[in-house]
């Protein structure tokens, strides 16, 4: 865990930096902030847009009785995206822009829900009513 985590704080600015100048010296320094600054927007906008129609979803589904797990995850997936949207850098953005995309979200949402599967299988979980 802490070699991930060593990774992601070193070696992702490392490489965005890296494609950072890369990209300067091929279009411009005020070419490459523009694009990251419009990426970034861009990115938010969608983001807030995903996160509000994934919320009505969880209001809808909670609201029928129905325990929204897919929807939490893809909520928790538009929120990383939201992170990485924030960050400068081509990596992080493409990555954020990517866990926009429904499809995309879907599929992680499917590899997320077998991974916790996978972790509580043989727990025992007991659930009290304090109503």
């Amino acid at each position: 865990m802490r070699l991930i985590l060593f990774a992601l704080f070193t070696a992702v600015p490392m490489v965005e930096l890296a494609l950072l100048i890369k990209l300067g010296g091929l279009i411009g320094a005020l070419d490459t902030i523009l694009l990251i600054v419009f990426t970034g927007a861009a990115g938010a906008i969608l983001a807030r847009t995903a996160g509000m129609q994934c919320l009505f979803t969880v209001r809808r589904q909670l609201q029928s009785g129905i325990f929204p797990a897919d929807e939490l995850l893809n909520g928790l997936l538009i929120l990383i995206a939201g992170a990485f949207l924030i960050a400068p850098g081509l990596l992080t953005d493409c990555a954020g822009l990517a866990l926009l995309v429904p499809a995309v979200r879907a599929a992680a949402v499917t590899k997320l829900r077998a991974y916790f599967a996978k972790r509580i299988t043989g727990a025992h979980i007991v659930y009290t009513d304090h109503g």
